[in-house]
C-alpha cells in the first residue's frame, strides 16, 4: 500500500476505534444507569435547600476530622453536581467529579471533561463521595490549607483556586456567593489552639505519609482498572486501539500475556490498530 493511501485508511482505523470505545462506555454507562435506577427506584429530587439538608451532617463530620470547612464542602458539592442533579451524581453518587485512578475498586462512569470519555468513580452512596472528597485534598499541593482555621471558608476559597483544584478564575467567587447566600457559614466551627494543632499534626503526617504514592493515588486512568466497558465484539473480541500493547489489553481484561498470544496465534508482543484480538477464552 502506497504511502499516499496508508494515511487515510489508518486515520479510519483511528475513527472507527474511537467510534466503537465510544459505545462500549454508552453500554457501560447504561448499565450503570439501571443498577443506580433498580436501587433508588424513587430517587430525591433535591432542591439546593433540600441538598444542604440531606448532606450537612456529612460535611460537619468530615471537617470534625480533617479541617476542611463544612461551608467549602457543601458549596463545592452544589456548584459541581448542580444540588445533586447531574448524571454524575444521580447515577454514579459522584458529587465532586473524582476521577478513576490505578488503585480505584468500584465501577466506572464514563463522560466528557478534560477529555473525551473520562473515567469517573461510581459510589455505592452519595456520603462515600464527601468523603473520598476529603482523602482527594490531603495531598501535597492542598497541604497548606490543612493549616489555616477549619471556619475561615474565604482563605479555604481562593486556596483550592491557587492550588490549581479549578481553572475557573471565579472559582472562590462562585463558592464564598454560594455560601453567603445560604448562610452555609453558620455550620463551620471554631476549634481551640489545642485541637488545630492536633488535627494539623494528624492531618500533615497523613499527607507526607502519602507523598511518595501521590502519582498512584491521584493520576486519572482511562478505564476503570476493576470494571472495564464491557462492548466486545460478539462478546470476545477486542479491537486494537492507538497506543495499546499487550501488556495494556491484558490488565483491561484480566488475562496473561502468554494467554492473549496463545488465542491469537501471535509469535511476539507485536500488534498493529485495528487488529482484532480474542479476549474470552
Amino acid at each position: 500500500m502506497r504511502k499516499t493511501t496508508l494515511l487515510p485508511f489508518l486515520a479510519f482505523l483511528i475513527v472507527f476505534a474511537s467510534a466503537c470505545k465510544t459505545r462500549q462506555y454508552s453500554k457501560n454507562n447504561k448499565q450503570v444507569e439501571k443498577n443506580a435506577k433498580k436501587d433508588n427506584p424513587t430517587p430525591v429530587s433535591y432542591t439546593t435547600l433540600s441538598y444542604i439538608d440531606a448532606f450537612k451532617a456529612t460535611a460537619i463530620e468530615e471537617m470534625n476530622k480533617y479541617g476542611i470547612p463544612a461551608s467549602i464542602k457543601l458549596a463545592q458539592g452544589i456548584l459541581e453536581s448542580g444540588s445533586g442533579s447531574s448524571d454524575l451524581a444521580k447515577y454514579a453518587s459522584n458529587h465532586f467529579g473524582i476521577k478513576c485512578t490505578s488503585d480505584w475498586k468500584g465501577k466506572a462512569y464514563y463522560k466528557d471533561d478534560d477529555k473525551k470519555d473520562d473515567c469517573f468513580r461510581v459510589y455505592k452512596d452519595p456520603r462515600e463521595s464527601y468523603k473520598d472528597h476529603s482523602q482527594f485534598l490531603k495531598r501535597k499541593r492542598y497541604a497548606a490549607l490543612f493549616e489555616l482555621d477549619k471556619n475561615d471558608y474565604r482563605n479555604w476559597a481562593i486556596g483550592l483556586k491557587n492550588a490549581g483544584y479549578a481553572t475557573n478564575p471565579k472559582y472562590p467567587d462562585l463558592l464564598i456567593n454560594i455560601i453567603e447566600k445560604y448562610q452555609l457559614y453558620q455550620y463551620d466551627q471554631p476549634e481551640t489552639e489545642r485541637e488545630k494543632l492536633a488535627r494539623e499534626d494528624k492531618v500533615l503526617k497523613e499527607i507526607n505519609t502519602n507523598m511518595a504514592n501521590e502519582k498512584k493515588l491521584y493520576t486519572p486512568v482511562n478505564v476503570a482498572p476493576k470494571d472495564p466497558p464491557t462492548g466486545l465484539e460478539n462478546g470476545k473480541y477486542h479491537t486494537v486501539l492507538q497506543g495499546e500493547t499487550l501488556y495494556k489489553i491484558s490488565q483491561l481484561y484480566k488475562i496473561s500475556i502468554d494467554d492473549l498470544k496463545s488465542l491469537n496465534q501471535l509469535l511476539d508482543n507485536n500488534i498493529k490498530i485495528g487488529q482484532k484480538l480474542l479476549v474470552v477464552k
